[in-house]
């Protein structure tokens, strides 16, 4: 039965405004015979705790402590003795006595010690780099990634540095662990991200939609990540966005490919910033040579906006859009004899819209709410010759979290719902002639999940979850169970184990053509080591993981429905290493990264297992950064290597048997921190390639062979040798910088 979850979506995005509505006799009795508490939280250390439920005993009065561990709340409760409890996962509760009646109490100093049994000794961290949670080690900043020679501020592109990645130069997307890019899913917010990627065209790199200045943190999951997240064969990238701007101010780029304007109001609750983006690469490409030919130079125009207000005591409301509008023409090198004089044209008209609301608050009894909604509209023209495609993808996602961190000491608990549906057209015309041929999916999916963080003694915790969805389309259901389990081994380093099944919906490609399809599954195995001593990090993770139910199709004839199944299955497994050090070398930060990867497996339109042509058997990265406070400089470099990948030649015997040359790239940055016009300003220099290496990333083929058997080729090889970039970024207004740190 075809039942429709749109209600379930106007449900859950319409949950914050109903929570939120007090009665006028409740707001009557709050400012009359209300009694006032407010308070400061510390840990032994004095550091301030964020999160901690503080309640009154045997009611539902109370609140959680903000970033600053702070608590006010007002109760109604008659005047006597009270009391009032402080708990916080991790440490030892306590139970305060309070005199109600008497005035507004203050406890500007209540310090929580750590539980001899606490999660914050032991926490379960298979496969997570994380950069917004201390207890697992700082490894990845937002700031990291935009100072990651070679990444040009693109998300994507400072992640490919880390382990379990390989870098496939003419997609720009994220390959995991021997997992297509549609493998890896983003999320934002807690909600997931449908098209977390800039329009492109064949064998041109894409980069992401969104800046990594907009998140306060980012977890990279390589796999066995918590049931939280769905939809994901491979990997997730989770990014948390920030509250409350820290200060009113506006800033000016300029740049050798654009610029940008924007403006950021910021009052005592509400935080609200707007800016608007320009990117013309015409008159860069008309200085800088270029390997392919350009018709017209990519052009992109957008803006956003973002508003974040503070809602009672601890309640957060955000909103984030975005519009974007990008467009291209270019001739692709092309063996065939129709295009190898002058390349094959092809154009792209993309236009994508994103809308993300969501709301996070305390309730009683040590529970949270974090719910959203997130609406996406895609509009996508390409253009190959004489073709014509045309996507429109609409979707909405809406989601429902409930946390509870203060059941126990022991224990915290976590569940959730999650909404989601889809209206997929493509329109295809193979030429002005020709008839159009019209594709549509469909799809209404719900989810829910559970899980729960144990310890079970101060050396072991344990998280069980498990996650099961719906697919209306499919008319098939899944169910996902999700372990892990870390042991502190000594005081600075702990083991990791996960395992757990994963489930994705056959992607859009797919499903246009055939419903008739299940979920494709992954089974993940990991163990991981890691050791964290004065900001020196090193981990070691060896994986598994075991695919089933991949989709195959026919390749000869790629719109007959009945060629479509679940009959495709592989494998990956390896070994992922990452070290990195901050505290050898005085204002330096410098990592390693090492992955091992052995994969063979057979979907799509593979006609035996084998390799695939996006998977690198040995990657490596070396990234550094030193920062010279004397010339209020920061100097970066990344190395990266890949070794070779497979290909599918014609010309000989066998299926993906020809390999590339192996990828190479030295990439160089420069970061200036200084003042313009009495103005804060970075004056920022990359370049990618700096050693002029050939990089190769496949072949084309022409489509049939010439006069003596052979098909012709014609080498995939990057828009131009190498990429330079210079830019300017103003922050007018701005008050808190220091010239002579370190810029982490």
């Amino acid at each position: 039965m075809k039942t429709s979850l749109l209600p379930l979506l106007l449900l859950l995005s319409a949950t914050p405004a109903a929570l939120a509505q007090t009665t006028p006799a409740q707001k009557s009795l709050s400012h009359s015979a209300a009694q006032s508490l407010h308070g400061v939280v510390r840990d032994a250390a004095g550091q301030p705790l964020p999160g901690v439920n503080v309640f009154l005993k045997t009611t539902f009065d109370g609140a959680s402590t903000d970033s600053l561990g702070r608590f006010d709340f007002r109760t109604d409760r008659a005047a006597g003795p009270a009391v009032l409890v402080v708990s916080f996962i991790g440490y030892v509760p306590q139970e305060l006595l309070v005199n109600l009646g008497e005035g507004p109490i203050s406890l500007p100093n209540i310090k929580l010690k750590l539980n001899p049994a606490a999660l914050g000794d032991v926490v379960v961290t298979a496969g997570a780099f994380e950069a917004s949670d201390t207890k697992r080690g700082t490894l990845l900043k937002p700031l990291d990634i935009v100072t990651t020679a070679g990444a040009l501020g693109d998300v994507a592109g400072a992640l490919n540095a880390l382990p379990g990645t390989t870098r496939v130069g003419e997609d720009g997307k994220l390959f995991v662990r021997g997992g297509a890019a549609s493998e890896t899913k983003y999320y934002i917010d807690g909600l997931p991200v449908q098209t977390p990627y800039a329009g492109a065209v064949p064998n041109v790199a894409s980069r992401g939609r969104f800046s990594p200045f907009l998140f306060k943190g980012l977890v990279f999951s390589t796999g066995g990540y918590s049931a939280e997240y769905g939809q994901a064969l491979s990997a997730v990238v989770v990014q948390n966005s920030t509250d409350l701007a820290p200060e009113t101010q506006s800033s000016v780029s300029l740049m050798s490919v654009g610029g940008s304007l924007g403006r950021t109001r910021r009052w005592e609750r509400t935080s609200v910033a707007v800016s608007a983006d320009y990117t013309n690469l015409a008159p860069y490409y008309n200085l800088v040579p270029q390997n392919l030919g350009w018709d017209k130079a990519p052009l992109a125009l957008g803006g956003s906006l973002k508003v974040a207000h503070k809602v009672g005591e601890a309640g957060m409301l955000k909103i984030y859009g975005t519009y974007s509008r990008q467009r291209l023409a270019l001739r692709q090198p092309d063996p065939s004899p129709a295009y190898a004089a002058d390349g094959h044209p092809v154009t792209l008209a993309n236009d994508n819209a994103y809308l993300n609301a969501t709301y996070r608050a305390p309730l009683r009894r040590g529970w949270s709410l974090n719910t959203g909604l997130a609406l996406t509209v895609d509009d996508n023209l390409i253009r190959p010759d004489v073709q014509l495609v045309r996507d429109l993808d609409q979707s909405a996602v809406a989601r429902l979290v409930l946390t509870n961190d203060s059941a126990s000491t022991w224990f915290n608990l976590k569940m959730g719902l999650e909404g989601y549906a889809q209206r997929y057209r493509q329109q295809y015309q193979p030429s002005a002639e020709a008839n159009t041929l019209a594709l549509a999916v469909d799809e209404q999916r719900g989810a829910g999940f559970a899980e729960s963080e144990m310890v079970l003694s101060h050396r072991l915790a344990v998280r069980v979850g498990a996650r099961a969805e719906y697919s209306a389309l499919l008319r098939q259901f899944n169910a996902a169970p999700r372990l892990g389990m870390a042991y502190k081994t000594g005081e600075h380093s702990q083991l990791s184990a996960a395992w757990g099944y994963f489930y994705q919906t056959p992607t859009t490609d797919l499903l246009r053509v055939s419903h008739a399809l299940n979920f494709e599954r992954a089974e993940h195995y990991s163990l991981l080591f890691e050791r964290t001593v004065q900001d020196r990090t090193l981990r070691a993770e060896l994986y598994q993981k075991n695919y089933r139910q991949l989709v195959t199709y026919d390749r000869t004839n790629i719109f007959n429905p009945a060629g479509y199944q679940n009959a495709g299955s592989g494998y990956a497994r390896g070994l992922d290493v990452l070290f990195r050090d901050r505290t050898t070398f005085k204002m330096a930060d410098y990592w390693v990264s090492y992955g091992f990867l052995d994969t063979r497996r057979q979907y799509r339109a593979d006609p035996v297992a084998a390799i695939p042509t996006f998977a690198a058997r040995h990657n490596l990265s070396v990234v550094g950064k030193y920062y010279v406070a004397k010339m209020h400089t920061q100097f970066g470099f990344t190395y990266s290597y890949g070794s070779s990948r497979r290909y599918f030649d014609p010309n000989q015997a066998g299926y993906n048997q020809a390999t590339l040359p192996a990828y190479q790239d030295l990439s160089l940055n420069v970061s200036y921190l200084t003042h313009w016009f009495k103005q804060f300003t970075i004056v920022y220099v990359s370049a990618s390639n700096v050693l002029n290496r050939q990089n190769i990333y496949g072949y084309t083929f022409a489509g049939t062979p010439d006069a003596g058997g052979q098909f012709r080729s014609a080498a995939v090889l990057p828009p131009a040798p190498r990429m330079l970039f210079v830019g300017a970024f103003i922050s007018i207004n701005k008050t808190k910088v220091d010239l002579n740190a370190r810029p982490d």
